[in-house]
């Protein structure tokens, strides 16, 4: 009797240590992928959530191996995801929607990484509100994308017909248009505003299109910048999705947490040539990482408002249910 207890004890043991080894093996096998996640940004406040994680990165700090790149336009993200050149991209919100049509395979949105960001800059004392564009030429970027169909909504919610938008490149010849004409009317995003406001005395923050949007939409907020990853990415690689998640909200965390040291890194990457502009203007820049259900309840709400001022602003269509990824 003894000699059976014995034995059924040992097969126990024996039965326990093979589903601990199994577990260990599962384990190891869903953690060990060593695929580098190439990660692509714009050149402005959606990259700066993003340098601390870029500084580990390049250190070999991280767990995993990153590859950064940083773009000036919307559009050569999307190309270059079309192509399968980059896994993982930051781009203005609306554009993520319309990159789920032309990306073959689509692409699901991973997060939130940047809210409301956007700012009239003039010296003219006339203007405090959206409505005093009226008969105004206005300076901006982001044509095609976010900014252009956030302040085009906001214009026709206050009936300003006559109001004509100017698109440049890139944020940096906004500023340099005030700078030299301060009577001038743009709308740009930080941290592009605060170097624009130190390079002429005479220029002054008009107004927030943030303030602008809540006034005629209390439903959802402003977003200004998504995540998104190319769909059969996601597929065959969720853990390292998962992964990209955790150190981009680490990153976004350390950005209050370490003011100096992040504002350092925004001038190394090339974002803002002074660090004294970027410690101004970054607890204005609305940096976050909004994922899981929060995520598709404040993108959503958005997206629909866009898309019922004008369809082909998200691609002509509402995004499906599973372009929101919001689960592990």
């Amino acid at each position: 009797m003894k000699k059976t207890s014995s034995l059924g004890l040992k097969c126990i043991l024996l039965l326990l240590s093979l589903l601990l080894l199994i577990g260990c093996q599962k384990n190891s096998s869903a953690t060990s992928d060593n695929t580098t996640i190439r990660v692509a940004s714009l050149k402005g406040p959606t990259t700066i959530g993003l340098v601390n994680l870029m500084d580990e990165a390049s250190r070999e700090e991280c767990e995993h191996s990153y590859e950064f790149t940083m773009y000036t336009q919307g559009s050569d993200i999307m190309a270059a995801m079309a192509t399968g050149d980059i896994d993982i991209g930051l781009v203005p919100a609306n554009v993520a929607a319309v990159m789920n049509n032309k990306v073959e395979g689509g692409v699901a949105v991973i997060d939130i990484n940047t809210l409301g960001v956007l700012y009239c800059v003039s010296g003219d004392d006339s203007i405090h509100s959206i409505s005093d564009l009226s008969g105004k030429t206005v300076y901006t970027t982001g044509q095609g994308s976010t900014p252009e169909y956030t302040i085009r909504y906001l214009l026709a919610q206050n009936d300003v017909t006559d109001c004509t938008l100017e698109f440049k490149s890139e944020a940096t010849e906004v500023a340099a248009f005030l700078a030299e004409d301060p009577s001038g009317v743009a709308i740009l995003p930080q941290p592009f505003v605060t170097a624009a406001l130190t390079q002429n005395q005479e220029l002054k923050i008009a107004f927030s299109l943030d303030d602008e949007w809540n006034k005629v939409n209390t439903d959802c907020r402003m977003v200004t910048g998504v995540t998104v990853v190319r769909k059969d990415f996601l597929e065959n690689h969720k853990e390292l999705v998962n992964a990209f998640i955790k150190d981009h909200e680490a990153s976004t965390k350390k950005v209050s947490e370490d003011l100096e040291g992040t504002a350092a890194l925004v001038v190394q990457q090339g974002i803002i040539a002074k660090e004294p502009i970027v410690l101004v203007a970054i607890g204005n820049c609305n940096v976050c990482c909004i994922h899981g259900k929060e995520l598709r309840k404040t993108l959503e709400g958005y997206l629909e408002v866009l898309h019922e001022q004008d369809p082909k602003s998200v691609g002509g269509n509402l995004p499906p249910d599973e372009f929101y990824y919001v689960g592990k």
